[in-house]
């Protein structure tokens, strides 16, 4: 009997590719920008779970105020294209990751959050791997 490859990634597998692929585009940025998305990126899961996905959010784009090079917005990029990719939003005709997560169900948002820190998981083992440690006193 002839055995058959699968071609197939696992999720496992798509997440860690697409991670890689975001660490290694930071890693092509300024020394700066390295070393404090990686520290914001050790410290979004806790984040997470503390004060919620939504909440997360508001704080990257608080932050972020639009500036593509700042690593917060970087980092809501990052989980915005994810999310997009990955969720089946009931509504998909809001512009930005926020939107649809203030404006879905409890479910999706459950689906969305578990499904940020899984891919988060990814985005902070490559960080650690890839970058440098953030200087004293940096976010």
């Amino acid at each position: 009997m002839a055995s058959t490859v699968s071609f197939q990634q696992t999720k496992e597998q798509q997440r860690a590719k697409a991670a890689w692929a975001d660490v290694q585009a930071v890693d092509r940025k300024s020394p700066d920008v390295k070393r404090k998305y990686r520290g914001l990126v050790l410290k979004l899961p806790v984040m997470v779970l503390t004060n919620g996905l939504g909440q997360t959010l508001a704080f990257l784009r608080s932050k972020g105020k639009g500036n593509t090079n700042d690593p917060h917005e970087i980092v809501y990029s990052h989980l915005q294209s994810w999310l997009f990719r990955e969720i089946r939003w009931a509504d998909a005709t809001q512009p930005t990751l926020i939107e649809r997560i203030f404006n879905t169900t409890s479910e999706t948002y459950r689906q969305a959050t578990v499904e940020a820190l899984a891919y988060l998981h990814w985005l902070r083992r490559f960080a650690e791997a890839v970058l440098p440690e953030p200087e004293e006193g940096e976010e």
